[in-house]
């Protein structure tokens, strides 16, 4: 088998670049972090830089032992409560088995006031190899992962008890010269289906008709251009002191008289 470029999951630097930037913009300290996934050896050398004292939460065993992590999935990790100030997560939450039984765990891992940010690939993802996989003279099953969209992952945030939650996308194309380029790049940012059980594999001839489907209405210069939606959402523990939403009924001001047109 082929050796993937050091470089093809170009998506985890991104996200992971995006997640510091936001915290940069916290005003507060956070003595103790863990970080889910030890895909970016980047961010862990950062995190380590910064002098909280860093756990690693990774599912795969021999990932996990070449950092020093806890082997676990997110969604049954047995930690004490309130163990963290900070939880990162840059990405795999929408591959997890039960994503509300996720998020609760991490509530309960977290410090009063502390602080979940993450990042994944979210819902509108992929458009064209998507219609590509449901192309003429290929069998009709389930290939792709189902994806959260921005309203859902508010909305989960909100049942499992964060507070201040926030959640916004960034569209991010990229272009691929083939429907193999693009698979590369999905097995390297651990993207390939993980349906369960898995479906079954492709004929060369299906193959060659996604293939020919995906490339349809390609760029003059035959590259093709594929969407990846970034979904951020970020969540803190409740605490007293921070801001809280005013009663309702509470304002003084009309809002039927602020839209009036001003003469």
């Amino acid at each position: 088998m082929a050796r993937l470029p050091k470089d093809a999951d170009f998506l985890a630097p991104i996200i992971a670049e995006t997640l510091l930037d936001r915290l940069t913009m916290v005003t507060r300290s956070f003595p103790r972090t863990l970080l889910i996934g030890a895909h970016d050896g980047a961010l862990i050398a950062h995190l380590r830089g910064t002098g909280t004292a860093l756990s690693i939460l990774e599912a795969g065993p021999a990932l996990a032992a070449s950092v020093d992590a806890l082997v676990g999935e997110a969604d049954a990790v047995d930690l004490p409560f309130a163990s963290f100030d900070l939880i990162l997560w840059p990405g795999g939450l929408d591959g997890v088995n039960d994503v509300p039984g996720a998020l609760v765990r991490l509530r309960a891992l977290l410090a009063p006031d502390g602080l979940l940010l993450g990042a994944f690939v979210g819902d509108g993802s992929l458009p064209r190899l998507r219609r590509a996989v449901m192309a003429e003279g290929v069998r009709p099953v389930a290939r792709m992962h189902p994806q959260i969209d921005l309203a859902a992952m508010g909305n989960l945030l909100q049942r499992t008890g964060f507070a201040l939650p926030v959640v916004d996308v960034e569209a991010l194309t990229v272009r691929y010269s083939d429907v193999f380029a693009l698979a590369r790049d999905l097995r390297a940012a651990g993207l390939a289906s993980r349906l369960s059980p898995a479906p079954p594999p492709l004929t060369r001839e299906e193959t060659a008709r996604i293939a020919v489907a995906f490339a349809a209405g390609a760029d003059p210069d035959g590259r093709i251009a594929e969407q990846f939606r970034l979904v951020h959402f970020s969540g803190w523990a409740p605490h007293p002191d921070q801001p809280q939403p005013a009663r309702r009924g509470s304002g003084s001001a009309s809002l039927t008289e602020a839209l009036k047109p001003k003469r």
